[in-house]
């Protein structure tokens, strides 16, 4: 080989090293610090619990300007008052999904972040939704708002876990882990989505409809006994 020659692989070799390199910390650099994203996270879930109330402080300077009793407040806001206790329960519920889901995350892709943010984005709209939902006349489109908007966060829950399943790299969550809670994350915005269209559909039960929600839990275990009850079948058909 002469010199030329030498000296051209040599070069070639240092471009493919810094090629890699830079490859690797490209990588690198779309990984983010999930502490940081749960950190910035648990921050718009706790302002948008906190923004609940605020359509309910207003009305206080108002009951106090017309001379009304605290009993009188409490009757004339008692929707405003039940629909402010059911969001932040909800949302109270949907952290408490999402903090389980992210508790042995490690690392953060752009894929993830944006599904996050995705999230985030419908926890901040629940009280515009529910401040409609407390002030305004019921109508179709309001219920499609505002149980809709529960409907899709919980989507957003079930496709993180999706795609944290298909990302092990991200994550120290045991697989069977992330399996038993992709039943729940299913069954949760089937069960909204059944709540909506019989809320529409009925005028009468209305928001009524989202105490079919109690019925998430037995589903769930009946659920998970029907594929307990498959699992253990094939493994005695393998065992043969």
């Amino acid at each position: 080989m002469s010199e030329h020659d030498d000296r051209a692989a040599r070069t070639d070799g240092a471009g493919g090293g810094a090629a890699e390199t830079g490859d690797a910390a490209s990588t690198l650099e779309s990984l983010a610090s999930a502490e940081r994203v749960k950190a910035f996270t648990d921050a718009v879930v706790a302002i948008a619990m906190t923004l609940l109330i605020l359509p309910l402080l207003d009305t206080i300077s108002d009951a106090a300007a017309q001379k009304l009793t605290t009993l009188d407040w409490l009757q004339e806001n008692s929707a405003a008052l039940i629909v402010f206790v059911l969001s932040f329960v909800i949302i109270a519920n949907f952290w408490v999904s999402h903090h389980r889901l992210f508790a042995r995350v490690d690392l953060v892709s752009n894929g993830l972040l944006w599904i996050t943010i995705a999230w985030m984005l419908t926890i901040v709209w629940l009280p515009v939704a529910t401040a409609m939902t407390g002030q305004m006349d019921t109508d179709p489109l309001q219920e499609v708002l505002y149980i809709g908007t529960m409907a899709l966060s919980s989507t957003l829950l079930l496709v993180a876990r999706l795609y944290l399943r298909a990302h092990p790299e991200l994550h120290s969550i045991p697989p069977d882990r992330l399996r038993r809670g992709l039943l729940a994350d299913v069954i949760i915005p089937v069960m909204f989505l059944v709540c909506l269209v019989v809320a529409v559909a009925s005028p009468v039960i209305s928001y009524s409809a989202l105490f079919l929600m109690f019925l998430v839990v037995p589903i769930h275990r009946v659920a998970l006994g029907v594929l307990g009850r498959r699992e253990r079948g094939a493994d005695s058909v393998t065992q043969r």
